[in-house]
């Protein structure tokens, strides 16, 4: 059909689809009767429909009927790509849509969209859409890198998704000179002709200044570093200690042996341990801070903390839920002295089984301040000197060990999956500068804690569950059979196996990581496992944690650090008091739904800000290496390169650009195979690279292979 002739007959079916008050949606056969085009000329109906549709003129349902596309249009997400195109991030719906670069309207990284879905899914290709509308920018600040022009200046992002520097007039840069770190309030979103605009409305520093690159990082993710004048005047009328007058009503722990047991640089204490045993059973305390006695609902700490929903433990520093007066002071279960806790008190059999509880407002005063490096040296390495020093709680440590095993044991019988991954311990000299990296592995102590708390979780989650309770639970949902099937082709390579259902169980994977458990591929395959699976988030219906392979789960142990914890707490409260009336119910009703998801988004916001400043000290940590050989383990193999990662944990990429003859890339094998010369490589490979890059704002680490090094 030739364009003028398509050109007016698109005009005609939009009119008739979008304008006519009595159309109602047809199929291409329904429109063709309607019309009178006889069938010989229905492909030529068809053709003009199609256009339609890919233009986002109008839209198609599943059923083959043609409509405005307002009424079947999504809101979501636009993120974008340095390419041009972009996805839309759709709420409740796990797939995202793919957007051509000329479909994105011109939105902006984070852009609320509504998109017209052209294309739905098939096998190997995700949905494709049309983006028909704004609805509105969410991203007003940005921070970058200011670089001056004699006439004018423009902010590169830090940001790599966002594809677009940012253009300043002179007289809005508020003397920010070349190499400035600015915060840039975009005044202009642009569109695909033409940048963005904006003003400087903040100098953070030069790049180069100790400090400067975590600020960054800070004003890039919209964290509240200070507390408002409101939450500080608050903090007068809370003592340092707790007063006579708060202590009565509760039950009074104070002879009971306990202790806290933390990293060595914790300074927010907020949960204590007890045990003891008669018979086949084990008294196990969980005592955790009763941080709600001091904030509460609806006063200026409450209303702060839930903007905050969690506190951001960043490489140089910690930016606390609540204020420090309250996190480091009379809400830290700091030694010796007294506090007030909500304690899980449970009686656990031989089996693990949990066959008594209590859950009581208390008043404690922890025996000693212990640390997991203190206590693996007594329980694992025999340490004669720590055995001494704390010889009146020896006894009790190995009992924990032995009680966390029961748990484990019993956790794992059901199915519970344990991704054993080593942390990252990212070591700063006094100006912030990274001077070493290592894994930072979980030990003996780690794990009683963890095991104690879960049981703890657990615990006061199904007790609330059928007390029938407003509550907000942590749940982690079965994961995508499509995403298992992906995941089972890709272990296959490997020799592996996993059996897919559309309920699977977390059996069939522990199974797996326990099969892989030593093996070269370990971490890779635990690392694709993790992803395969849906993120854990904050829920007011109890749908049970598939990870855990618990039916009731929720976050009790770190109302310092956790708003959601925090808000339980004051739940609980209520029922202990016999306060939680209709009223009451229905108020918490009304109020969870938002806070589960405001906490859910405010953890995700955490996370992203902590995984950048440790990559941006990892970049700064290699730049000093520039030149060096590490051996390291094929984490990943793309088209466009093959990402290394050192014992260390620092990942960094080899160039497909980089690698000496011609390799392709096998997307079935996760391989690069060089025929000619006989070589590949692939995932789970030890390989030797050398440093020959790194970039502080992508925040990338370039590696050649050792063979193909010419330095």
């Amino acid at each position: 059909m030739n364009p003028e002739l398509l050109k007016e007959r698109k005009e005609n079916i939009a009119d008739l689809i979008l304008n006519n008050e009595f159309y109602v949606p047809m199929k291409t056969k329904e429109i063709a009767i309607l019309l009178n085009i006889p069938k010989e000329n229905r492909h030529e109906l068809q053709e003009v429909l199609d256009s339609l549709v890919s233009d986002g003129t109008i839209g198609v349902s599943k059923k083959g009927k043609y409509m405005k596309p307002d009424n079947l249009s999504v809101t979501g997400v636009f993120e974008s790509t340095k390419k041009g195109f972009g996805f839309v991030c759709v709420p409740d719906q796990e797939d995202d849509i793919f957007i051509k670069s000329g479909d994105t309207k011109g939105a902006f990284y984070h852009d609320k969209v509504r998109v017209l879905v052209t294309c739905e899914k098939q096998k190997g290709r995700r949905r494709e859409g049309k983006v028909i509308e704004i609805v509105s920018h969410e991203i007003k600040r940005i921070v970058g890198t200011y670089q001056d022009n004699k006439n004018y200046g423009f902010v590169i992002p830090d940001n790599a998704k966002i594809t677009y520097d940012i253009f300043i007039q002179k007289q809005k840069s508020l003397g920010a000179v070349n190499g400035s770190k600015v915060v840039v309030e975009i005044t202009n979103y642009g569109g695909n002709d033409r940048n963005p605009e904006g003003k400087v409305v903040e100098v953070i520093g030069h790049i180069d200044d100790p400090g400067t690159d975590i600020m960054s990082i800070i004003r890039t993710y919209d964290l509240p570093v200070e507390f408002p004048e409101k939450v500080n005047e608050a903090l007068k009328s809370i003592p340092y200690e707790v007063e006579e007058k708060d202590k009565s009503g509760r039950v009074d722990l104070r002879n009971v042996m306990m202790v806290t047991i933390d990293g060595e640089d914790s300074k927010d204490l907020d949960d204590a341990v007890s045990l003891t045993k008669e018979g086949d059973l084990y008294h196990l305390g969980v005592h955790i801070a009763d941080v709600s006695y001091y904030v509460t609902e609806g006063s200026s700490l409450d209303k702060e903390a839930l903007k905050r929903g969690t506190s951001v433990y960043l490489v140089d520093r910690v930016i606390p839920m609540i204020p420090h007066q309250l996190s480091n002071g009379i809400c830290s279960l700091n030694q010796g002295v007294d506090r007030l806790a909500l304690s899980c008190i449970m009686d656990i059999n031989d089996k693990g089984v949990i066959v008594n509880h209590r859950i009581c407002e208390t008043l404690i005063n922890v025996d000693r301040r212990m640390t997991y490096t203190s206590v693996k040296k007594i329980l694992v390495d025999n340490d004669e000197n720590e055995i001494e020093k704390y010889r009146e709680l020896v006894a009790m440590f190995r009992l924990m060990e032995e009680c966390a095993g029961v748990l484990r044991k019993k956790r794992f019988s059901r199915g519970s999956i344990d991704f054993d991954f080593p942390e990252t311990k990212i070591i700063l000299d006094d100006k912030g500068h990274t001077i070493d990296i290592k894994p930072y592995d979980r030990n003996v102590a780690t794990r009683i804690i963890e095991e104690f708390m879960l049981a703890a979780n657990e615990t006061v989650a199904e007790d609330y569950f059928w007390q029938e309770m407003p509550f907000l639970y942590r749940t982690h949902e079965n994961p995508d059979p499509e995403k298992m099937t992906k995941l089972s082709t890709f272990i296959n390579n490997f020799g592996y196996s996993i059996r897919i259902s559309d309920e699977m169980h977390p059996k069939e994977l522990q199974k797996l990581l326990e099969r892989i458990e030593g093996t070269d591929e370990e971490s890779l395959i635990s690392r694709l496992t993790l992803r395969s699976m849906k993120k854990a988030r904050y829920t007011t219906d109890c749908v049970g944690h598939f990870g855990l392979a618990a039916r009731y789960y929720c976050h009790f142990t770190s109302p310092i650090r956790r708003y959601p914890d925090l808000q339980i707490h004051r739940i609980i409260k209520e029922c202990i008091h016999g306060k939680m009336s209709q009223k009451r119910v229905e108020h918490y009703n009304k109020i969870l739904p938002d806070v589960a998801v405001s906490t859910s988004s405010t953890e995700r916001r955490a996370d992203e800000a902590e995984r950048d400043t440790d990559k941006l000290k990892m970049v700064e940590y290699m730049s000093e290496h520039i030149g060096e050989t590490f051996e390291g383990v094929i984490s990943g193999v793309t088209s466009w390169g093959i990402y290394v990662e050192l014992p260390n944990t620092v990942e960094g990429m080899v160039s497909v650009n980089d690698m000496r003859g011609f390799y392709v890339f096998d997307e079935n094998h996760y391989e690069m195979i060089n025929e000619f010369m006989g070589k590949s490589y692939k995932l789970g490979q030890k390989v030797k690279v050398v440093v020959t890059d790194t970039d502080k704002i992508l925040r990338t680490i370039d590696f050649v292979f050792l063979e193909d090094y010419d330095g």
